[in-house]
């Protein structure tokens, strides 16, 4: 029987790329996507929601599927607001993951951060560490958190940061290839959604993927 996917964050540059392999995928039949605006793709095996995130426990009845694929995340550039970046990067994911322990959704993907950690002193990696322990305290049987270093891509937004750092890293990328520094190396959005459906359709004992792992998993041929 054809399996189903629920992804999150589908008009985002890894979730948009994500919901393409699963509608190309053989194995999947139905893929539900749930999102603020919509992805603006048509196809027989979608159906989209449009809705408010924050209220997402609101459609437990329609959250159901074999799968989940949470690709949700902002940046300060985008929502200065840190009350509201914790709700958008630790509330929607941990909303998603609680849906999926109650409808018997027995296998879970988010995207984290390579650095997140509940203690840490910067916020960003903080609040994506307080995500990944709550949803992993929640005890869903296929957990999978994320955990990729800069991200390559072109984005609708500009930022900054990021593209002061991707012209850096297009001089330093030789060095990014030796030792603990591939833990730091960019990755491409397609390895990262690559990974994340290697991970739903293989055995793999891990929670926490490292960068470096995603890089490897991602260029698995199933």
């Amino acid at each position: 029987m054809a399996k189903t996917a629920i992804v999150l964050g589908a008009t985002g540059l890894t979730g948009n790329i994500l919901l393409k392999l699963l509608l190309d995928d053989e194995r999947y039949g139905h893929v539900t996507v749930f999102g603020r605006n919509s992805c603006e793709i048509k196809h027989p095996k979608l159906e989209e929601y449009i809705i408010d995130l924050f209220q997402l426990e609101h459609y437990a009845n329609k959250f159901k599927a074999d799968e989940v694929y949470c690709c949700i995340g902002t940046t300060k550039a985008k929502t200065s607001d840190k009350d509201t970046y914790i709700k958008i990067d630790y509330g929607i994911p941990l909303a998603a993951a609680k849906l999926c322990k109650s409808n018997g959704i027995d296998t879970f993907l988010v995207i984290s951060a390579l650095g997140a950690k509940k203690n840490s002193r910067i916020f960003y990696n903080r609040t994506k560490g307080r995500m990944e322990a709550a949803v992993l305290a929640l005890q869903i049987p296929n957990t999978y958190l994320l955990q990729p270093s800069l991200i390559t891509g072109e984005r609708e937004e500009f930022r900054l940061g990021e593209h002061i750092f991707k012209l850096l890293m297009g001089f330093l990328k030789p060095i990014f290839r030796f030792g603990d520094l591939k833990r730091y190396q960019p990755i491409a959005p397609e390895t990262i959604a690559s990974c994340m459906v290697w991970l739903a359709n293989n055995d793999y004992d891990t929670a926490r993927i490292k960068s470096k792992k995603i890089q490897e998993l991602g260029e698995q041929i199933d």
